[in-house]
């Protein structure tokens, strides 16, 4: 018998998803953040943030970086409600391509298709963080609409079911982000994957590129 078509993620090797970090996100958290024995915010590359920029963007406020509240800090959950998170995860569409009705995606075909469909190949595998069990269980955002993460996760792609949606080449892709813009939220992940907040940041802010916005 002949195997169904399938769309294979392992295309895209090199190109690394963004960790994208917000100035204004951290000075804001900063003020909100509880002062006394804490956590060690610095460790861990400053949770994946960048040990040196959050360190001169503490010292700006004259706060001191080793008497903080991490998650209030970086806008985690089970941080300050009030914080906004400080690092969101982007990637991009390479390319999209029709799927049928019962046709399998990426390896093992733990996804097969339950109508016909559009997918898209999306830069960001598990060699920069996004966790293999996101497969078929989380949302990533492209232009405002929410979308699954279909099949396996690869070392550097992901496969996204988008529906009716026709992202172009390049179009950005928001793994995790703030939930009050509509963006999937870190929470979801630590649902899936079971890891803690801390955890997912650190590796991602390891693995992917890092760029600082204000």
């Amino acid at each position: 018998m002949t195997s169904a078509p399938s769309v294979r993620a392992d295309a895209g090797r090199g190109v690394a998803p963004v960790a994208r970090l917000s100035e204004s996100a951290l000075r804001a958290n900063a003020l909100l953040a509880p002062v006394g024995p804490a956590d060690d915010v610095l460790a861990v590359d400053a949770w994946g943030h960048g040990a040196a920029w959050v360190a001169s963007v503490l010292s700006t406020l004259g706060i001191d970086a080793g008497a903080l509240d991490a998650a209030t800090l970086f806008g985690l959950p089970g941080g300050d409600p009030r914080a906004r998170p400080v690092l969101s995860l982007h990637g991009r569409v390479l390319g999209t391509k029709p799927l049928q009705a019962g046709e399998g995606v990426s390896y093992g075909y733990t996804h097969r298709a339950p109508r016909d469909t559009t997918v898209a190949l999306v830069t960001g595998g598990y060699a920069q963080g996004v966790v293999r069990s996101l497969g078929n269980a989380v949302d990533v955002a492209i232009d405002g609409r929410r979308h699954r993460i279909v099949g396996r996760v690869a070392m550097d792609v992901c496969v996204v079911d988008v529906d009716t949606a026709r992202p172009v080449r390049g179009t950005d892709v928001v793994f995790f982000g703030d939930p009050e813009w509509g963006q999937p939220s870190l929470r979801e992940w630590m649902d899936a994957t079971g890891w803690g907040a801390g955890e997912i940041v650190a590796a991602i802010g390891a693995r992917a590129e890092r760029t600082v916005s204000a």
